[in-house]
């Protein structure tokens, strides 16, 4: 992976994890962004969340995602200038969970 698209993965996740905290408060306090993978063209990009608590709560969080995903994306994009702006798609990541156990 190249320095780029290594610096590109850590500003998209702090971005999003700043929107979460601001705009989703009460609904994302258990969801963590773990990691952010961009393609090297720079039009995908694949968001890991981690979810603290049992499976009502990941339940929760698939379902905020599919809600404001695309308002989340948008945000992002007015504070990140990119050439070509990744779109996003969310992927549950157990690393953390498994990383409990």
């Amino acid at each position: 992976m190249s320095k780029r698209i290594s610096r590109v993965n850590e500003l998209l996740q702090r971005e999003l994890s700043e929107q979460l905290r601001l705009r989703y408060r009460s609904q994302a306090v258990k969801i963590t962004i773990s990691e952010v993978e961009t393609s090297p063209d720079l039009r995908n990009a694949t968001i890991y969340y981690s979810v603290l608590g049992d499976e009502a709560d990941l339940r929760e969080a698939r379902k905020l995602f599919r809600k404001v995903g695309k308002d989340l994306r948008q945000q992002v994009s007015q504070r990140v200038t990119l050439k070509y702006f990744p779109n996003f798609d969310y992927v549950y990541d157990p690393s953390m969970e498994r990383g409990a156990h």
